[in-house]
């Protein structure tokens, strides 16, 4: 949500922007009083603008409420994490779709929280909250621990300052988590149970690029349980992950 922009110095750009800021996972459809309150605008302002996007194919409008444009997620697919990793990565996510018949989900990390770049629904029931271009929060899910365990150091203090419960299996204690961090890095793959969903456990390894290892992103699969198979998951993940890092191109990072 963006700050207050109805100062006179805020430009056209920052107001457009908080405009289609105003929208995440939990607020796919706003009325304009809502958008231009989570954009931080004069309702006149909101409207003239939101009036404007709507022409240009950036905003829908649905009755009196308002969806992001066909226009935008146009643009979004021209973003090097969609024309590369996603492009490059789905081969490999179907394969190891067919393999596990599991949730499969591709990630990398936005911040303090996993941006989820691509999912495969699986054939169990499972309670899977995440949706593409949706976020979590990194301590919470197995791609996010993965990411959190390869972030930089200002990051993962950040996080752990503030670990908000999701479940009763949510890991909140600072000194828990670190051990789990280091442990992705000891064992090469993370795991959740229950922690983001109940009835809901998850495993994910990184994706690496270059002879550096770069992470870039994680590859992760949902399922009911771990306490039987988590080892042959753990290696369907790693050969799938070990494929797209090595046809990412290593000229630019696709994030």
């Amino acid at each position: 949500m963006a700050g207050n922009l109805s100062t006179p110095g805020a430009s056209v750009a920052s107001r457009v922007f908080a405009l289609l800021g105003a929208f995440d996972a939990e607020h796919r459809t706003l009325s304009l009083t809502a958008l231009a309150e989570r954009a931080g605008l004069p309702l006149a302002t909101a409207h003239r603008l939101a009036g404007e996007l709507v022409g240009l194919g950036g905003l829908e409008r649905r009755g009196d409420r308002y969806v992001v444009g066909r226009r935008v997620w146009d643009l979004g697919l021209l973003a090097p994490v969609q024309a590369e990793l996603r492009q490059v990565a789905a081969p490999f996510l179907h394969d190891l779709y067919a393999a596990t018949h599991a949730t499969v989900h591709l990630a990398e990390r936005a911040g303090t929280e996993v941006l989820y770049l691509d999912r495969l629904s699986g054939r169990a029931t499972v309670p899977v909250v995440s949706r593409v271009g949706g976020r979590l929060p990194l301590h919470t899910t197995g791609v996010g621990k993965v990411l959190l365990a390869f972030a930089p150091d200002d990051v993962q203090r950040s996080v752990l300052a503030e670990l908000a419960r999701v479940t009763p299996y949510t890991i909140t204690q600072p000194g828990r988590l670190r051990e789990q961090l280091r442990r992705v890095h000891r064992e090469g793959f993370a795991q959740t149970v229950e922690e983001m969903s109940p009835g809901a456990c998850s495993v994910a390894v990184p994706v690496r690029r270059g002879p550096d290892g770069e992470v870039v992103a994680a590859l992760g699969l949902v399922v009911p349980d771990l306490r039987r198979g988590r080892a042959r998951l753990v290696a369907a993940l790693q050969v799938a992950a070990a494929g797209i890092g090595r046809s990412l191109p290593l000229s630019e990072s696709p994030g």
